[in-house]
């Protein structure tokens, strides 16, 4: 048994017994946003989309699935290159962004200024 499986998707079937109302709406919101016969964004965008949004949050389960879906949907390997690099770029941005919080919180400790102390 390893972290991850392939067979975790099995466990969803608890969930829905568990909560139906819930996973049923969750089920039909997902698949409008993802493949609604209304959508502007085509199907290869949604699923590059996907894989950046995947790569950011680290799910290995939607990593292996809008992959294999932008393939499908007819995303070349540079496309998804560019996608990974995209991604890479602003999870890295998140950590400079957030920097210049830690460096404002450090300007106030030296002044004596310090938020909730």
């Amino acid at each position: 048994m390893s972290y991850h499986e392939h067979t975790d998707h099995d466990y969803a079937k608890h969930m829905c017994a568990g909560a139906p109302k819930a996973f049923k709406a969750f089920a039909a919101w997902d698949s409008q946003v993802m493949r609604g016969a209304d959508k502007v964004i085509p199907r290869k965008y949604t699923e590059l989309m996907a894989v950046a949004v995947a790569l950011t949050t680290q799910c290995p389960y939607c990593i292996e699935a809008h992959t294999g879906a932008s393939h499908s949907a007819g995303a070349t390997q540079q496309e998804l290159a560019e996608t990974i690099m995209i991604a890479a770029a602003l999870r890295a941005g998140g950590s400079y962004a957030h920097g210049f919080m830690a460096m404002k919180f450090f300007d106030r400790a030296e002044g004596g200024d310090i938020p909730g102390a």
